[in-house]
């Protein structure tokens, strides 16, 4: 059952079979951990020889071992395995409820459903029901195209934002009586998880009909205080990229099909994601700060200044003792039109002001100035920090600057993608590294 206006199919989604472990088949997102293989191997440890989504995904902390042919054609074998022998069973047609407990939020609520990679376009300027949330880096999609392209299955840790501050989509499904489908604790502190069929086809059409009136033109044009806009119905949230990639491999196939009516019913023209509602208590957005590395002070801050002027901005700075006191000063400096961009050095702490900065965010005002600062000085490397104490500790080191970055309201999000785009790259989290969403459900993806 597919219901193309909003670009939404009802999936016939593959559980694992009864008596499976299932905290050893579920394991966290592939983009997890990616610097810290201790955890993939605790993982390992964990899930032993049990039926496990560890056999299935590629964790990028292996990216760079040398083995990448070898693990991707392991990777499918083993899920041709698993569907062969039984190990995972297709469900009756069906959206699945989620309740899934972190240790920083008693409940976040999903819905597993499948969304239409004709709605969804990452390039910028898009107009489609399914928008990119921040900069789709092409370069990183190859290695996930070389996984997905020949997979039998697909395993998405993916998570898509709805704006439903009424709470229409997936909230009423919680009144229901629903069978159980799963109910179980994750692993490493992955917390509780919870999930429910919604396989009824009154239920279903309840989701449905709740989507069209959120993307009703007139009423969403009126939400947003805009004109003549096309819709947004679903944001990117977290798995930007292994959407992209899914859409990637849909393009190809559709360019090679010599049945061009025939391949428009591929499975793999849908992709498998968790809906969450951006008003979920649950949710919350996480600042991502920057460090950048083999750099001079006095050169990135005239570099800095000129930027700035050039795109229409004055810069002023306001320098401080200690981080504490620049954390204590930034709230004072704030005004309309005017971006604060809080450093830290080996031997400075400040805060650059920039008034008439030309962007929305904070993030976009850097992360401008910082593609052009590496361009122009190859030397220079920048990492994506989560929390201020690791941006102070390697700020403090010779050679480094730390930016700290606010968070974003999660509610001004729609907003922002509507009239600005694509946010700049690492512009937000959702939630810390042990909330991301866990490989549990699957789908065919080949005829």
């Amino acid at each position: 059952m597919t219901f193309e206006k909003i670009a939404l199919q009802v999936p016939k989604i593959l559980l694992p079979k009864a008596g499976t472990d299932m905290t050893k088949w579920t394991v966290i997102a592939c983009d997890q951990y990616t610097s810290d293989p201790d955890y993939w191997d605790a993982v390992r440890t964990v899930a032993g020889d049990a039926p496990t989504t560890l056999d299935l995904i590629f964790p990028e902390v292996f990216l760079e071992d040398g083995n990448e042919e070898q693990r991707i054609a392991s990777i499918n074998g083993k899920m041709a395995q698993m569907v062969d022998q039984g190990v995972l069973e297709e469900q009756a047609p069906g959206f699945i409820l989620i309740d899934r407990k972190t240790s920083h939020a008693p409940s976040r609520k999903g819905l597993m459903v499948a969304l239409d990679l004709e709605e969804y376009d990452f390039n910028k300027g898009a107009t489609t029901l399914i928008r990119a949330t921040e900069g789709t880096i092409v370069d990183r999609l190859p290695p996930r195209i070389r996984v997905r392209e020949k997979a039998p299955i697909e395993l998405p840790h993916i998570m898509v934002l709805i704006d439903d501050p009424e709470r229409t989509v997936i909230e009423p499904l919680f009144d229901l009586e629903l069978e159980t489908a799963y109910d179980f604790e994750l692993m490493k502190d992955g917390g509780h998880i919870k999930g429910w069929h919604v396989q009824d086809e009154a239920q279903i059409g309840q989701v449905a009909s709740a989507l069209e009136k959120l993307a009703e033109p007139a009423a969403f044009n009126a939400k947003y205080g805009a004109e003549d806009e096309k819709p947004v119905l679903y944001a990117m949230g977290d798995g930007n990229h292994s959407f992209a990639t899914a859409k990637a491999i849909w393009e190809t196939l559709k360019d090679e099909a010599e049945d061009k009516d025939a391949i428009m019913n591929h499975p793999a023209r849908f992709a498998l994601v968790e809906l969450v509602n951006i008003h979920d208590e649950g949710l919350e957005f996480e600042p991502i700060h920057r460090v950048l590395f083999n750099t001079k002070f006095a050169e990135l801050s005239a570099e800095l200044e000129l930027h700035v002027n050039q795109r229409g901005g004055t810069l002023s700075q306001v320098d401080v003792g200690t981080p504490e006191e620049l954390h204590a000063l930034t709230p004072g400096l704030k005004k309309e039109d005017r971006h604060l961009l809080p450093f830290v050095t080996e031997k400075l702490c400040g805060v650059f002001v920039i008034d008439h900065p030309g962007f929305t965010l904070e993030a976009a005002s850097l992360q401008d100035f910082i593609n052009h600062f590496i361009d122009a000085n190859p030397e220079v490397k920048v990492d994506y920090i989560h929390g201020t104490q690791p941006v102070t500790d390697l700020g403090r080191k010779e050679g480094n600057i730390g930016f700290y970055l606010p968070t974003i309201s999660k509610h001004d999000l729609f907003k922002t993608i509507i009239f600005d785009g694509a946010l700049p790259r690492k512009t937000f989290s959702m939630g810390e590294a042990d909330e991301k969403r866990f490989y549990l459900e699957a789908r065919k993806i080949q005829p």
